[in-house]
């Protein structure tokens, strides 16, 4: 069998996507994936992404790390799908999708592609950082002088807590700048630090500013730039949560199975 796939990051957050909606690929073993996304003896990526037929939404989408095991929402991962939808031949201007933690909507700004993402209903601070859910948990920890952190050595370790097992947690190291916050991420089912993550620049949003109301926050990964659109309504409930940011096709190919 042959392995007809598209390469597409957002942000440098990379991923293999395959239009599977006459199911053929519905039993990929996680070998299999693991293999594709191995940087040296596959296409290489954080992870793949199939574009799922379902009936009661434009589409699925069906995610995996690159270790090959199903994952939880993946925000940077949900808007390259909604790009590839579109050069699938599957356009409009609003898009509802099913995710692997519900529903959530899509659209088109210009250049750019925005998911709104599940409400956090709960922020809790634990004694070496923020935990919440963003569609998957995260933890967010400050650090001075982010960019020369060892971010994988000490992610590793804070992703492996006792704490946050069993299922263990992504962990967000974030420096504020120039009304900005820069942000590096330990991704668990990568096991190793992105270039960025969606979830991950969303839960440092929420947990960088306390104010009340609307707000809108650049956040810059080693990636490149996105924006997070939030309501808070309480210090521990927000809601009506956008992410924006760029989408791009890498590349096509075919690989045998």
């Amino acid at each position: 069998m042959n392995f007809s796939f598209f390469k597409y990051q957002g942000t440098g957050n990379d991923f293999i996507l395959a239009d599977n909606r006459n199911g053929e690929l519905d039993h990929l073993s996680r070998a299999q994936i693991a293999k594709l996304c191995d940087r040296r003896f596959g296409v290489g990526a954080d992870g793949l992404i199939l574009l799922n037929r379902h009936a009661d939404f434009d589409f699925e989408m069906k995610n995996y790390n690159s270790d090959g095991g199903e994952c939880s929402m993946c925000g940077n991962g949900a808007r390259t799908l909604v790009q590839f939808a579109s050069d699938q031949g599957l356009k409009k201007n609003h898009y509802r999708f099913l995710g692997s933690d519900g529903p959530h909507e899509a659209r088109f700004q210009t250049d750019r592609v925005a998911i709104k993402m599940a409400d956090v209903m709960e922020i809790t601070p634990t004694p070496v950082g923020t935990l919440l859910n963003t569609g998957s948990p995260h933890l967010v920890t400050r650090r001075k002088d982010v960019m020369n952190h060892d971010v994988v050595t000490e992610g590793r370790r804070l992703r492996n807590s006792p704490m946050f097992m069993p299922g263990g947690v992504n962990v967000n190291f974030i420096e504020a700048f120039d009304q900005q916050i820069f942000v590096r991420t330990y991704e668990r089912g990568v096991e190793d630090e992105t270039l960025s993550c969606g979830t991950g620049v969303i839960a440092s949003a929420l947990v960088s500013t306390e104010a009340l109301g609307k707000s809108r926050m650049k956040v810059q990964t080693r990636g490149g730039l996105l924006e997070v659109e939030f309501d808070r309504k309480s210090e521990i409930q927000v809601v009506d949560i956008w992410l924006i940011g760029p989408a791009v096709r890498v590349f096509t190919g075919i690989l045998p199975l």
